[in-house]
């Protein structure tokens, strides 16, 4: 029995070395998403197509959104909060400032409002990367030795988080509190160890399904309640990084992509490589939480 498949179509040819973070900003209309190692933060108008982006100066690896229509930048090795109508920020802290080894990567908002975020080596170092929770303004970290981590997202209703470490193939499943922390330790949910493709970035759906994206096979999977996967979305370029859901109906899936590492043969086969797609799977995604800082 053949998957049911959707083609991605090109949305922005913004050729990013690196993108990543895509997130709606519902108030707005808007999508956000970075190219982290050039420091800058793009954006679409879904109504009117107009397209932008801003020179942020340092890595940035997701722009969430704040209440007030401002934007939490998860930056190189600090948060910062970015009014998007001036183009101003102000830094509100740091983490790992003292380590010029790492970066930022992958990070989400909860259900709960609180952010988790990871950090990974500069050039993927083995086990350089942690896991972080932000919730009411502390940070806390929750889990260290990780390679490149990916994957963050949560269930509906806020009981699960997904994340993997993309170089073990596998994406884990961890059981969560009724404040959003984590319970005991996470579970192998999926794996991927022996697929083609590398687990990237992920978000889930309003029926409790995730969207995988697979770095280097050129496709989103859409995985059940139990791991098996059930849909894709096929690009044409090989290097997918994230999804999110957008649109005025939710069911829109923008997925952002790399051209980092793709050899000159492979970047004339794939010219539109590192920008933004789009699929109409037709599938309602989630209302991304704002991210509550206190």
């Amino acid at each position: 029995m053949s998957l049911p498949t959707w083609t991605a179509d090109l949305a922005v040819d913004c050729r990013c070395e690196l993108g990543e973070g895509p997130q709606w900003h519902a108030s707005q209309g808007r999508l956000y998403w970075c190219n982290i190692l050039q420091g800058r933060m793009h954006w679409l108008d879904a109504a009117s197509e107009e397209t932008g982006r801003v020179d942020i100066g340092h890595m940035i690896s997701l722009p969430a959104p704040l209440t007030d229509g401002d934007l939490l930048l998860v930056g190189e090795d600090r948060l910062s909060r970015f009014d998007p109508r001036s183009s101003c920020s102000e830094t509100l802290c740091g983490f790992e400032a003292d380590n010029p080894l790492t970066r930022s990567n992958d990070a989400r908002v909860d259900r709960h409002g609180s952010l988790w975020l990871s950090t990974m080596g500069k050039a993927a170092e083995s086990g350089a990367g942690s896991l972080y929770r932000l919730h009411r303004g502390e940070l806390t970290r929750l889990r260290t030795g990780l390679t490149i981590p990916n994957a963050l997202c949560f269930s509906p209703g806020g009981e699960l988080a997904w994340f993997t470490d993309t170089a073990t193939g596998m994406v884990m499943r961890w059981a969560l509190d009724s404040a959003g922390w984590p319970v005991g330790e996470p579970a192998p949910w999926a794996d991927f160890s022996a697929h083609d493709g590398n687990p990237d970035g992920a978000v889930v759906d309003a029926a409790g399904h995730l969207w995988l994206a697979l770095w280097g096979a050129g496709k989103v999977v859409r995985l059940d309640h139990d791991g098996r996967i059930v849909a894709e979305v096929i690009l044409p370029v090989s290097q997918p990084s994230c999804p999110a859901f957008g649109g005025k109906a939710l069911d829109r899936l923008y997925i952002t992509t790399a051209r980092e590492g793709l050899s000159p043969t492979r970047l004339a086969a794939e010219p539109h490589a590192g920008s933004l797609f789009v699929a109409e799977v037709g599938v309602q995604g989630l209302v991304e939480p704002p991210l509550r800082l206190n």
